[in-house]
């Protein structure tokens, strides 16, 4: 124990009984708690608890080091070979490691990319660098399409057709055959169209690991329902990370975030108020403003905000221009609710940041696109 935290590993934990408080774990261990924070981990083994003991309270944490939600899995759909080996799902640290090894084992080969989210864009880029042929694969009509839009998309798959990235839409993966050693050789599509490959990474989205507690706390949207200091509808219970559905109070209403920096933060507040209240203390309520990120090869793009009502494109996303800097603002109810960045410097991130919170007022959407992002500079 260091600090007071005790990290306990290879420990899977198999039923949670929240009216009692205790933990019951593979091996018919019991871990009882006063206090329990809820980070669930993206399969359905859970592999790590962390507790710290204060003068006071006992909290059990359990941790993942990736996204906290369960990855949907190709055999969940029942797709032909996707059993195959060399095809990879990357939510764990072993994931990445297993790919590497595959990427240097099948030196200058074929890769396909299924899914054209953050997995397949930061995945196509990463095997691209390293000398693999990539080709992405995903059904809908662009990139990203949770939060592009379709002009900022086209920027991004003309930059990645530049670089040989061949991206194949409006298809899906089928099946796979594979070579005499059990490894991916094809991966088939639902258009007819056959695709060699040594490698498959796998990116089509998860779903919140919440199957430990159901029937013991309110759910909504998902996920387990919580308040601004993350406290679910069971006494001294917490959920954090991309499992808890919290206020935003910046647009009033229940939201689910599934990004690092929200996991990070909400992590922060529960801890906070847990020591607060140890302490007789308060602790200002949760005010999160949403922030995704993404770096591929030279790109860096920012987004603060909410990606709702009009758009409106500005400055330079010719694919021939030595900077492409440009960005988008979301305007709703004639307010700016939204702004996406690329190749921002720090300054100008902290400013599209402050336009986000601020939601300052706009008298056109011309004007708007005249001032790009001198607008944001100006807030």
């Amino acid at each position: 124990m260091l600090a007071g935290i005790e990290l306990i590993l290879s420990t899977e934990i198999v039923r949670a009984d929240i009216a009692s408080k205790t933990l019951l774990s593979a091996t018919g261990l019991i871990f009882k708690y006063q206090i329990l924070v809820i980070a669930t981990g993206s399969t359905v083994s859970i592999t790590s608890l962390t507790s710290i003991r204060s003068k006071h309270c006992l909290c059990c944490f359990f941790l993942r080091t990736l996204p906290l939600f369960q990855v949907l899995r190709l055999t969940d759909f029942g797709v032909e070979g996707a059993d195959a080996k060399n095809i990879f799902y990357l939510r764990e640290i072993d994931d990445a490691d297993k790919l590497v090894e595959a990427i240097k084992a099948k030196k200058n080969g074929k890769a396909v990319v299924v899914g054209g989210g953050y997995i397949g864009l930061e995945l196509s880029a990463a095997l691209k660098i390293n000398n693999i042929d990539v080709s992405m694969v995903y059904p809908e009509p662009w990139c990203m399409p949770r939060l592009f839009t379709a002009d900022i998309a086209a920027f991004y798959e003309g930059y990645y057709a530049n670089k040989g990235i061949k991206i194949i839409k409006g298809t899906v993966a089928v099946g796979f055959t594979t070579n005499a050693d059990g490894e991916v050789k094809e991966v088939k599509l639902k258009d007819g169209r056959t695709l060699e490959a040594d490698i498959v990474v796998v990116g089509v989205g998860g779903r919140p690991l919440i199957s430990l507690f159901k029937g013991q706390v309110a759910e909504n949207k998902g996920g387990i329902e919580t308040d601004d200091f993350f406290k679910t509808s069971a006494d001294d219970v917490y959920a954090v990370g991309d499992v808890a559905t919290f206020p935003m109070k910046l647009y009033r209403e229940m939201r689910r975030v599934e990004h690092v920096d929200h996991a990070r933060k909400s992590a922060e507040q529960a801890v906070k108020t847990i020591m607060a209240t140890e302490g007789g203390k308060t602790v200002t309520g949760y005010d999160y403003l949403p922030y995704f990120y993404s770096r591929a090869f030279d790109l860096s793009w920012q987004f603060y905000g909410d990606n709702v009502g009009d758009t409106v494109l500005f400055g330079d996303n010719d694919l021939a221009s030595a900077t492409h800097k440009f960005g988008t603002y979301w305007i709703k109810d004639g307010k700016v609710v939204g702004v996406f960045l690329e190749s921002g410097t720090p300054e100008e991130n902290k400013a599209i940041a402050k336009v986000a919170r601020v939601q300052p007022s706009v008298e056109s959407l011309d004007v708007l696109k005249n001032e790009g992002l001198s607008f944001a500079s100006k807030i």
